[in-house]
C-alpha cells in the first residue's frame, strides 16, 4: 500500500462502478395484503387510500417501484387469499372480527413460515390482546399508526433490508446502521426518520454527474437499518454484521435477558467502543444525568423527551453520520472549511492547515464521511491506513487528494453523464450529455467504447504506459436539434431549396434554443482546449448504413480569449452540423440506400481533439483507421487478420483516402509498397493536416475542411512528432536510416512505431479490434489518434474516435467463375470488393484514357456527377470505369468525386496502371459507403493477369461526351460476376 500512497489507490481495486448495483436489493416488497376492520381502514384512509400514500411517499422520495395494496376486512378471507396468491407483506390491524391479531399471525406463519406479519395499532392501548410485551409468536413486529405515512415506506424499507442486508453486504460491503429500541412508539417515530433522512440524504449525494439510472441503481447501495429490540438481538446483529456496521443508535433501557433494564444501552454502546474506536454511537435516555456517562464511552446523548429531539437527531446524521457537509475542523474546533460533495473536498483538503488535516484523518473522518455517500471502496481503504502510517503531512495530503481524484475519475467511466450546471467538471467528467432525446448512432458508438474501455480492465493493464480513452465528450442530444428546426421553421425551408449554400445560410441565421445557450456556455467556462464539433444523426454507423463522412465535423481552436466569442463560434459549428443533415450527400446516399430519403434527427458531439500543440498548429502524432476484416490481404496475411492505415496529423488524411502507410497490425514489418528504397521515396506521405491556432480570424470559417491547414512534411522536420515518426534519407548512401533525429531529408515510415516499440500501436490495435469484434458480434473498424510521450519511449495516449460495424457482403449463394469466362471478360481484376451477379447495367461512364490529366480530375467528378444526375433521374444503373482511386480527396491519387457525384453507380472498376498507381484506401469514409451499399468494386492491378479491354467499348452508341468522360450505352445487358470468397470478379459483354 505504501508503494501507491504518492499517486493514490488503483481506483478499479476499491470501486467497481455499476456492475454490482444491478445485483443489490433482490429481494422487494411489491405486494402487500391489509387486513383490517373498515372502520380500522376508514381511520387510516381518512386523507386519502393507504395505497395512494404509500405510492406519494415513494414518488415524493424518487423511489422506484411503490408496492400494491390488497385489502380485506375479513381474516378468514386473507388466510383464503395467501393460498393462492403470492404476498411479500402482511399488514394487520389489532381488531379483527374472526380473531385477533396475534392468532391470524399465527394461522399465516403456520401457511407461509418466512412471510413477514406486521401489526399496525392506533396507539399502545390497542396491543392489549397481545401479550403483556407486546410479542406474539405469529407477529413480527408491532408499530403504532398516528396518521404519518412515513411510516408506511419506512415499515416497508425495513422489511426488505432484513430480506436482503446479508447477500448486499457480502456483494458489496453496504454499511448498516443499528437501531435499538424496544418501545413501539419510540421505533415508530424514530424508523421513519432514519429512513426519511439515509434516503434523501443519500439522493443529494448521489446526483453529481450521474444519470439517472445510475442514481437508482446507486440508491439500492444505501445504508440498511436494521432494528433490534433487546441487547442480545443487537450484540447478534453487531457480531453478524460487525464489518460494516457504521453506527449504532440505542436506548438507554432495553430488555436484557428478558426484563428491562436501565443500564443495558450504556453496557451494549461501551461493548461496542471497545471493538471500534471511531464508531458513531448514539445513546438515547430519559433520564438528562446518562449524559455524562455516555460522554465517558464516548457517545452522544440525547434526551427522549427533549422537545426538538427529531431534529436533534437530524443534525447527529449530519454531524456524525457523514450525511451533511464536511466541515473542516482544527482541533479547538473552529471551522476552516466545508465541503459538500467530492470536487470541493477535493480541492479543500489540498490546502487546509495540517492540524485540521490530521484532526480528521486520525478520527476516520474521511472515511465515514465517504461510507454516508455509498462510496464504500475508498471509504474502506481510507479506513485501511492510519493517519501515523505516513512519513509526513505532505505523503499523507497528497495521498487523501490523489485517491479523491481517481474515484471521481472512474465513477464516470462508461457512464453518460447528464450535463448539470451547477456540477458540471470537465476534469473528470469524460461523456456527458445535454438535453433528452437520442444520442445518434455515433454517440451512441461512443458510449459504448467507453463503457467497453471500463469494463476490461485488462487491456489498461497490458498497456500500463498508455491512456487508453474516448476523448472526453459532450453530446447535444436530438432534442435540441428538433426544438432548433421547430422555432426557426427550417423544415419548410429547407423543403424549398435543394442548395446546400442556401441550406448553410437558413441555418446561421436561425436562433439555437436559448437554454443550450446558456449550457454551452457554462461549458466553455472549463473547457479552453481545441474542439472537434462531430455530427451523430440518428443513421449514422447504424448497421448496413455507416452514413461515413456524408455529414460535416469541424475543427475550432477555441483559443480567444473572449468568452462571448469563443460561445459565437461554438454555435457556428453546431448549427453548420445540423445544416449538413440536408445537404445533397446524405440525401443521395439515403435515396439511394432505401429508395426515399430517410426523416432524420441530428445529435452533435462536441469533443476533446486528440493532439498537442507544434508552434502554431496543433495535431496528434498519429490518426487513422484500422479494420477487422482485411479486403486485400497480401503474401501470409489472411483476410481476418486485419487492416490498419495510419498517418502523421489528423485523420483527414486516411478517411479522405490519400496517402498514408497501410499494414497489417499483426505484420507490422510487411510493407510490400515500402519494398524498396526508391518506393518508400515515392509511396511515404509527403503532407498531412494539422489545426491552425494562431491568428485565427474573428469571423468563424465553416466550409469544407476550416481552419485544419494542408503542410508539407519537409516544412515541419523541425518538430517533435516527425521527428518520432520518421526516417533519415542519406543521399550519398542512397538509403534511408530508422531516425529522424539525423542530418537530411526526412521520410515517414513510422519504423518507431512499427520496429522500435516507440508506442505499443500494432498490439493495442490487435487487441482493440479483437475487443471491439467481440463486442459488435461482427467485424468492426475503428478510427483513433495518438498522442506520443515527447520524452519516455513506450508511454503515450491512445484515443479512441469511433467504432462501427463493418458491412459484409452476403457469401452464401455460390458464384462460378469459369476459365472461359475469365478469358473472354470485357475486364477480369483479382482483386475484388461484393459478391454477387448483375445483369441489369447497360450504361458504362468511363474516363477517356486518351484524354486524362491528373491535374483535372476534380472537373471529371464534376463531369459525372451531371451524367449521374441524368441516369438517376431516369432510373438507370451504370457501371463507372477510370485510373486510380474513386473517392480519394487527393486529385494525383484518383478522381475525387463525392457520394451526389455516383449516387445511382451500381459498379465500379478501378484502373491501377501508369496513369494512377495508388494503394488500395480501406479506411477511407467512401469505401465505407461502397461496401455499405453492397457496390461490387474490381480493382484491375498491372500484373500480366488482371485487364480491361477498353477498346471493346468504342464501337458502342455515344450517349454524352464531355472532355474527359464518355457514357455508352449497350443493346444487351452487361454480365457482372463476383465471387467475394475468391476476391475475383469479371464483366462479361453478353
Amino acid at each position: 500500500m505504501a508503494a501507491n500512497r504518492s499517486n493514490g489507490q488503483d481506483p478499479g481495486e476499491f470501486y467497481s462502478q455499476f456492475k454490482t448495483y444491478h445485483e443489490l436489493m433482490p429481494h422487494k416488497v411489491r405486494e402487500i395484503l391489509l387486513v383490517s376492520s373498515p372502520y380500522d381502514a376508514y381511520i387510516m384512509e381518512e386523507d386519502g387510500s393507504l395505497a395512494a400514500r404509500i405510492i406519494n411517499e415513494y414518488s415524493g422520495l424518487n423511489l422506484s417501484q411503490p408496492p400494491r395494496v390488497t385489502r380485506t376486512a375479513s381474516a378468514e378471507e386473507a388466510v383464503a387469499l395467501l393460498a393462492h396468491k403470492s404476498f411479500d407483506l402482511v399488514l394487520t390491524m389489532p381488531y379483527l372480527e374472526e380473531m385477533d391479531a396475534c392468532r391470524l399471525g399465527v394461522r399465516i406463519k403456520q401457511q407461509c413460515p418466512d412471510l413477514p406479519v406486521i401489526l399496525l395499532a392506533h396507539s399502545m392501548h390497542s396491543i392489549a390482546p397481545l401479550p403483556e410485551d407486546g410479542h406474539c409468536e405469529g407477529i413480527d413486529k408491532v408499530f403504532i399508526w398516528t396518521g404519518n405515512s412515513d411510516l408506511l415506506m419506512a415499515m416497508v424499507k425495513n422489511v426488505e433490508d432484513r430480506l436482503n442486508v446479508e447477500a448486499d453486504t457480502r456483494k458489496a460491503q453496504v454499511r448498516v446502521l443499528i437501531l435499538v429500541e424496544d418501545s413501539p412508539a419510540y421505533y415508530s417515530s424514530f424508523l421513519p426518520l432514519i429512513y426519511k433522512e439515509v434516503v434523501r440524504q443519500t439522493q443529494v449525494v448521489l446526483g453529481s454527474g450521474l444519470n439517472e439510472e445510475h442514481r437508482l441503481l446507486k440508491m439500492r447501495a444505501r445504508p440498511k437499518i436494521l432494528h433490534a429490540r433487546s441487547y442480545e438481538e443487537a450484540l447478534a446483529l453487531f457480531r453478524q454484521f460487525r464489518s460494516y456496521v457504521f453506527g449504532v443508535i440505542a436506548d438507554a433501557r432495553l430488555p436484557r435477558e428478558h426484563r428491562p433494564d436501565g443500564e443495558a444501552g450504556l453496557s451494549l454502546l461501551t461493548r461496542f467502543r471497545e471493538e471500534f474506536s471511531d464508531l458513531p454511537l448514539l445513546l438515547l435516555g430519559e433520564d438528562p444525568g446518562q449524559r455524562e456517562r455516555a460522554e465517558e464511552i464516548p457517545a452522544v446523548f440525547l434526551d427522549k423527551n427533549a422537545p426538538e429531539l427529531l431534529n436533534e437527531i437530524h443534525a447527529y446524521f449530519l454531524n456524525h453520520l457523514g450525511f451533511g457537509d464536511f466541515v473542516m475542523r482544527l482541533p479547538d474546533g473552529s471551522e476552516v472549511g466545508r465541503a459538500s460533495d467530492l470536487r470541493t473536498l477535493e480541492n479543500l483538503v489540498a490546502q487546509i492547515p495540517e492540524a485540521a488535516l490530521y484532526y480528521h484523518a486520525e478520527r476516520n473522518h474521511f472515511s465515514n464521511w465517504l461510507m454516508g455517500r455509498s462510496e464504500i471502496g475508498l471509504a474502506s481503504a481510507f479506513r485501511a491506513v492510519q493517519a501515523e502510517d505516513f512519513a509526513n503531512p505532505q505523503e499523507l495530503r497528497r495521498y487523501i487528494v490523489s485517491s479523491i481524484h481517481a474515484l471521481r475519475i472512474w465513477r464516470q467511466k462508461g457512464v453518460v453523464a447528464q450535463f448539470k450546471t451547477d456540477t458540471f467538471d470537465a476534469d473528470v467528467m469524460d461523456f456527458v450529455k445535454i438535453g433528452r432525446g437520442s444520442l445518434g448512432g455515433k454517440a451512441r458508438g461512443l458510449a459504448y467504447m467507453s463503457t467497453l474501455l471500463h469494463q476490461n480492465t485488462w487491456l489498461h493493464e497490458k498497456y500500463a504506459d498508455v491512456d487508453i480513452r474516448i476523448p472526453r465528450s459532450l453530446v447535444i442530444a436530438t432534442e435540441h436539434f428538433e426544438a432548433f428546426m421547430q422555432q426557426n421553421d427550417l423544415a419548410r425551408r429547407v423543403r424549398e431549396s435543394r442548395d446546400d449554400a442556401a441550406i448553410a445560410g437558413f441555418f446561421q441565421t436561425a436562433e439555437l434554443p436559448e437554454d443550450l445557450r446558456e449550457n454551452l456556455a457554462v461549458f466553455l467556462e472549463q473547457v479552453s482546449i481545441p474542439l472537434a464539433v462531430r455530427s451523430s444523426s440518428l443513421l449514422e454507423d447504424a448497421q448496413h448504413q455507416p452514413y461515413a463522412g456524408l455529414y460535416d465535423t469541424f475543427m475550432i481552436p477555441n483559443s480567444h480569449p473572449d468568452i462571448a466569442v469563443r460561445l459565437e463560434r461554438l454555435v457556428a459549428a453546431v448549427k453548420s452540423v445540423y445544416a449538413s443533415t440536408f445537404y445533397a450527400g446524405p440525401r443521395a446516399f439515403s435515396r439511394a440506400s432505401a429508395g426515399q430519403p430517410h426523416e432524420d434527427a441530428m445529435a452533435v458531439i462536441i469533443q476533446e481533439l486528440a493532439g498537442t500543440r507544434q508552434g502554431d498548429f496543433f495535431y496528434p502524432a498519429m490518426a487513422g483507421v484500422a479494420q477487422s476484416h482485411n479486403y486485400y490481404p497480401y503474401g501470409q496475411m489472411k483476410p481476418e487478420d486485419g487492416i490498419a492505415q495510419v498517418a502523421l496529423g489528423m485523420g483527414k488524411t486516411v478517411v479522405d483516402g490519400e496517402r498514408a502507410l497501410r499494414f497489417a497490425p499483426l505484420y507490422p514489418d510487411v510493407l510490400p509498397h515500402f519494398s524498396t528504397v526508391d518506393d518508400m521515396l515515392r509511396n511515404a506521405q509527403q503532407t498531412f493536416y494539422a489545426l491552425e491556432i494562431k491568428d485565427v480570424p474573428d469571423a468563424p470559417r465553416f466550409d469544407s475542411g476550416a481552419n485544419l491547414v494542408k503542410r508539407e512534411v519537409a516544412y515541419a522536420e523541425a518538430e517533435m512528432p516527425v521527428r518520432q515518426l520518421s526516417g533519415t534519407y542519406v543521399v550519398d548512401e542512397h538509403r534511408i536510416r530508422d531516425s529522424g533525429f539525423l542530418p537530411g531529408p526526412k521520410v515517414l515510415t513510422f519504423a518507431a512505431v512499427r520496429k522500435y516499440d516507440l508506442f505499443p500501436l500494432p498490439g493495442l490495435l490487435v487487441d482493440m479490434l479483437q475487443l471491439g469484434r467481440q463486442g459488435m458480434g461482427g467485424p468492426i473498424e475503428i478510427e483513433f489518434a495518438v498522442n506520443l510521450d515527447p520524452v519516455s519511449p513506450g508511454k503515450g495516449a491512445f484515443f479512441l474516435l469511433q467504432m462501427r460495424p463493418m458491412v459484409m457482403a452476403n457469401h452464401s449463394r455460390e458464384i462460378d467463375i469459369l476459365p472461359q469466362e475469365v478469358d473472354t471478360a470485357l475486364c477480369f481484376a483479382s482483386h475484388c470488393l461484393g459478391h454477387g451477379e448483375s445483369r441489369s447495367i447497360r450504361d458504362v461512364v468511363h474516363v477517356k484514357p486518351q484524354d486524362f490529366d491528373a491535374a483535372q480530375t476534380p472537373r471529371m467528378a464534376e463531369e459525372i456527377g451531371r451524367i449521374n444526375a441524368s441516369l438517376t433521374k431516369a432510373g438507370r444503373p451504370y457501371l463507372l470505369v477510370g485510373p486510380g482511386r474513386w473517392g480519394s480527396a487527393d486529385r494525383w491519387l484518383g478522381i475525387p468525386v463525392k457520394w451526389h457525384h455516383i449516387s445511382g453507380v451500381q459498379a465500379i472498376i478501378e484502373l491501377r496502371n501508369d496513369q494512377l498507381n495508388a494503394e488500395p484506401s480501406q479506411g477511407s469514409h467512401f469505401f465505407q459507403n461502397i461496401t455499405a451499399m453492397s457496390i461490387p468494386y474490381l480493382t484491375v492491378v498491372d500484373n500480366g493477369v488482371d485487364r480491361f479491354d477498353g477498346r471493346r467499348l468504342e464501337d458502342f452508341e455515344t450517349i454524352t461526351e464531355s472532355k474527359y468522360i464518355r457514357h455508352i450505352r449497350l443493346s444487351r445487358p452487361l454480365v457482372l460476376k463476383v465471387d467475394g470468397r475468391q476476391s475475383q470478379g469479371v464483366v462479361l459483354l453478353d
